[in-house]
């Protein structure tokens, strides 16, 4: 049987850029794609974000991302963190019903507020969209616009929480 090259200009080409443009689809398959995008952007994140020593115990010490109460991630985040560092930490997946400070936590997401944690050296993520969201108090808020995932961020959280956050990252986050 000869094989033949994929031809990006046809269906199946249109279809990959819908989706990655983010273009409106069935809700069924837009849930998954959003949660995807967003474990993604959480593991992401870190990349671009700069913790002060003193957030780990050791200098072996694990990154810990936390996810606290409702996940809307399942096995999406697991397989994204899966074999990956940060910093050359290797990634410590812990979710928790509730995170109170000093949990040691490097990133924690969840959808309620999250002002208990501020002043501690936490990138704290929130959903503004997922039910019962607010984003109050996070460093980092997930909102969706024209149907695709963005963030807004907090540059007076981030530097409460002695946390540096790359102006690349900036450049990247809507304006409210």
């Amino acid at each position: 049987m000869e094989e033949r090259p994929i031809r990006w200009g046809g269906p199946l080409a249109l279809g990959l850029l819908l989706v990655l443009a983010g273009a409106p689809g069935p809700v069924a398959a837009a849930e998954p794609l959003e949660a995807a995008v967003k474990a993604t952007f959480l593991y992401k994140f870190i990349a671009f974000v700069t913790w002060p020593q003193s957030a780990f115990a050791t200098t072996d010490s694990p990154f810990r991302l936390c996810v606290e109460g409702v996940d809307p991630f399942g096995e999406l985040l697991d397989r994204v963190v899966a074999g990956q560092s940060a910093g050359g930490r290797p990634i410590e997946l812990v979710r928790r019903p509730r995170f109170e400070r000093g949990s040691g936590c490097h990133l924690l997401y969840g959808t309620v507020p999250m002002d208990r944690q501020r002043g501690e050296p936490v990138l704290t993520v929130s959903d503004a969209d997922a039910p019962g969201g607010s984003g109050a108090g996070a460093v980092i808020t997930f909102v969706l616009r024209e149907d695709r995932v963005r963030f807004v961020i907090d540059a007076a959280a981030a530097q409460d929480n002695r946390l540096a956050i790359s102006s690349k990252l900036m450049s990247l986050a809507v304006r409210q």
